[in-house]
């Protein structure tokens, strides 16, 4: 394709868009929203994705030992443990650890503790805690291993977990019902703001294939005039998002400081990577329906 030949087809692209006036407007509107809508989920499944990454770090399967257990049902039991298949980590914590641990949390208040320092005294109990593979997994593996012999009882704070993950795939599936709905609008107006070019210059079309213009030729204006429909309204939404999220970062920092975000960067190069080439996409498809259905070279 020739230099020449790009800048015709782009000048014909551009023509139709300003000859179509609200109709390309519409267009752009439509697909602005469709994507303003689709990039707020990707910014909030990102940072969704950030709170339950930093939450799976700290999900774990606490492993209470029966004080009443021998030392060869102990050992019995940290070899099951480890052979699991879904068993990351093992780590074997006994109660003068959790003794200490424990009064490194109450801080000020450790001297509640005193008297119970003799390993006689404590009231803790060896414990292991464990990591999954999987942390989705992490109620199966915990109903398994609660029958293991020397196991008092098994804590990962169920009725916590469970809400937290389907939460996490619920906002995805909104997310994609939204696109999957709105992406159908869009391509449904790109595709009449084209068919209506294309009925507009119906007579110029017949003398340009009558002088033989290849079909190529004549549909490639309508493709670039999709994509130019389809990027630009692509880009408005990523200003919006950039500028919005970038307002929200400042306020959830002064005042939900305990909830950690993305920076604006790291979203705003996300959106970008995700919209841009989905707008293009959308405005191409758009256009080459119509070219297909309507343009009868």
């Amino acid at each position: 394709m020739h230099i020449k030949s790009l800048f015709y087809f782009f000048k014909e692209a551009l023509r139709g868009i300003v000859r179509n006036g609200w109709m390309s407007i519409a267009s752009m509107g439509v697909v602005s929203i469709t994507l303003l809508i689709l990039g707020s989920f990707v910014v909030l499944s990102f940072n969704v994705d950030l709170v339950t990454h930093d939450l799976k770090e700290d999900v774990q399967i606490v492993l209470y030992i029966d004080e009443k257990a021998n030392e060869g049902t102990r050992a019995v039991l940290h070899s099951k443990l480890v052979a699991h298949p879904q068993v990351s980590e093992v780590r074997f914590v006994d109660k003068e650890e959790a003794m200490g641990r424990l009064k490194e949390k109450l801080g000020d208040r450790s001297r509640l503790l005193e008297g119970y320092e003799k390993p006689e005294d404590n009231p803790l109990r060896d414990s292991y805690e464990l990591r999954t593979s999987i942390p989705e997994e992490i109620s199966a593996v915990a109903a398994q291993i609660e029958s293991y012999p020397g196991v008092a009882e098994v804590d990962y704070g169920s009725g916590v977990v469970e809400p937290l993950f389907q939460f996490t795939g619920l906002v995805r599936w909104i997310g994609l019902a939204f696109m999957a709905g709105l992406a159908v609008t869009t391509v449904f107006l790109i595709a009449h703001t084209i068919r209506l070019t294309v009925y507009v210059r119906r007579k110029e079309i017949m003398i340009m294939k009558y002088v033989g213009a290849t079909d190529w030729f004549i549909r490639w204006p309508f493709l670039f005039e999709g994509l130019i429909l389809g990027l630009i309204g692509a880009v408005i939404p990523v200003i919006v998002i950039f500028y919005g999220y970038q307002a929200a970062a400042l306020w959830m920092r002064s005042n939900i400081y305990f909830v950690s975000l993305l920076p604006p960067e790291k979203i705003v190069e996300k959106v970008v990577k995700i919209l841009l080439p989905l707008g293009v996409a959308l405005g191409i498809v758009g256009s080459t329906i119509s070219v297909r259905r309507f343009l009868r070279v």
